[in-house]
């Protein structure tokens, strides 16, 4: 049908694309930098062409592009076990595809009057050094990972990721307006009891943070029931695209029918994580956020205190022992569904 043609090349490819008289709609995805680099040009002349609102590129734009993503960790009564799995689903976030994500979790928000704090930071220091070793091959990661060392001196450097603790959250530094698309994980703390907290860190959030693409929630089921009404009113509040409760916002972005992109109202000048959603297969008109929820245990502790999970520990979770097996065991069953390949998949999935 010629629906498709696929492209590669550099830069100068690309400006002969997007400018071609042929093309109506360009949709891209990168950083607001590249973004801005593609609408109003590089250089001085490009910012020039940026703040008096004359772009290069007048057709309509479309864009998914990164930010820094945080997760906000609810102060709550937690076993060692819940402050062990919590901890590697954090270091998760931020480390999936080595860092590489345009929604990895870049700065936890953590109670600085929580009684459990210094336990569960010595279990995500853990997590994030234990996690398997992964080549840092994304152009220019080193350099960033040297930029915020050279911003936090004070940094610890756990296998080659970087850990910044202490951040002040009235003088926080780059770590919340810089998206380094490397292993940089930064740790804000706030204070108050779980509903202070929580109105804080959504301020926070939207206020000081580069980017809308997503926001992670972690939370203990208690402190969700607790919370009532007023955990709806926060996610209400939160302007970011996808919202995860006790999840990462990952899972909303491997659900086809959900929406995908930046909270709506960015413009060309001010794109910060977009204009604009992708798949939203079910073509909902005007799609504002997706919002997605996972249990806060993994199967079978899950069961022991209640809740309605089976899952296991998630095969994209950095600590998997099983999940390249698993995953080729996925895809094998979705090209070919039968209920003879479950057993195995369960079986690999629980061994993970």
């Amino acid at each position: 049908m010629g629906a498709v043609r696929i492209l590669t090349g550099g830069a100068d490819v690309g400006a002969r694309l997007v400018h071609h008289p042929s093309v109506a709609h360009v949709h891209m995805t990168g950083s607001a930098a590249t973004h801005d680099a593609i609408v109003f040009g590089a250089g001085a002349e490009g910012a020039d062409r940026k703040r008096n609102g004359t772009p290069l590129l007048t057709k309509p734009v479309t864009s998914e592009l990164g930010g820094v993503s945080p997760t906000l960790v609810l102060p709550g009564s937690w076993s060692d076990a819940d402050l062990r799995f919590q901890a590697e689903h954090v270091a998760t976030q931020r480390l999936h595809n080595g860092g590489y994500n345009c929604v990895a979790s870049q700065v936890v928000v953590i109670g600085s009057d929580w009684a459990q704090k210094d336990r569960f930071l010595t279990h995500l220091r853990a997590a994030l050094a234990q996690a398997p070793t992964r080549p840092a091959y994304y152009p220019g990661s080193d350099d960033r990972v040297k930029q915020a060392l050279d911003a936090y001196p004070d940094a610890r450097i756990l296998d080659e990721r970087v850990l910044v603790e202490g951040v002040d959250p009235n003088a926080p530094g780059p770590l919340l307006t810089t998206e380094y698309f490397a292993p940089v994980l930064g740790v804000v703390e706030l204070p108050g009891n779980a509903r202070e907290f929580l109105d804080t860190a959504v301020r926070t959030a939207n206020e000081d943070f580069a980017g809308t693409l997503g926001v992670n929630l972690i939370a203990h089921p208690g402190t969700l029931a607790e919370l009532g009404l007023a955990l709806d009113e926060a996610i209400a509040e939160l302007r970011y695209g996808t919202v995860a409760v006790n999840a990462w916002t990952g899972v909303g972005y491997l659900t086809a029918n959900a929406s995908w992109g930046a909270f709506p109202g960015h413009t060309v000048d001010d794109v910060q994580s977009g204009i604009g959603v992708v798949h939203n297969a079910i073509l909902l008109d005007g799609p504002e956020r997706t919002v997605v929820r996972g249990p806060f245990r993994p199967a079978p502790r899950s069961l022991l205190h209640g809740e309605p999970s089976l899952s296991p520990k998630p095969p994209w979770f950095v600590g998997n022992r099983t999940a390249a097996r698993t995953g080729r065991l996925l895809a094998d069953f979705a090209a070919a569904p039968r209920w003879s390949a479950l057993p195995g998949i369960f079986a690999s999935a629980l061994r993970g």
